[in-house]
């Protein structure tokens, strides 16, 4: 049996990330100027045209530079961390989200010197946090990752072959019992 982790899901679900999120920014700014809005669903959702140079939340502003600098080192514990996941469907997604996350706002950083987000949900002045589709995947990432830790069964790695069926066996009754 092999416990090498699952490459193509990760990798393949890292760069589907990365993909939807430099497109919807490419078309977000193609015809939205910076700062202008649009209404998509009444006041509570809107498209924005936003350039963040901070962190997660608009935190630590004017330092795109320096999160991009700390984003490399955290894409490579990213990938180190699967490198040893095992073959954990569910720890390969959780892991590609956040890989795809974190390569989407890189690039902005280091093409841009900001990320663009653009999505702006709230009521009146009871705004979220204005975000694009790699925060999505971090965020979402988050979550299946503390799931995780609450249910370490989640991300116990797939077996495969004799293994399994003999894993399987050997928690099933005896039926001579």
């Amino acid at each position: 049996m092999t416990n090498r982790p699952l490459w193509p899901l990760f990798v393949g679900l890292a760069v589907a990330v990365v993909v939807a999120d430099q497109l919807t920014k490419a078309w977000l700014v193609s015809w939205l100027a910076p700062g202008e809005s649009i209404q998509v669903v009444g006041d509570y959702l809107r498209l924005v045209n936003s350039h963040n140079n901070g962190a997660l939340f608009g935190l630590f502003r004017e330092s795109a530079l320096l999160f991009g600098i700390i984003s490399v080192g955290v894409i490579a514990l990213i990938v180190g961390y699967h490198a040893r996941s095992g073959r954990s469907v569910y720890m390969s997604i959780a892991l590609g989200l956040l890989l795809g996350g974190a390569l989407g706002n890189l690039t902005d950083r280091f093409r841009l010197g900001y990320v663009v987000d653009f999505v702006d949900a709230g009521i009146g002045t009871v705004r979220w946090y204005t975000f694009n589709v790699a925060d999505s995947a971090i965020s979402l990432s988050i979550v299946l990752l503390l799931l995780a830790a609450l249910r370490p069964s989640l991300a116990e790695p797939r077996r495969r072959g004799a293994a399994a069926a003999t894993d399987a066996a050997a928690t099933q009754p005896d039926a001579d019992a």
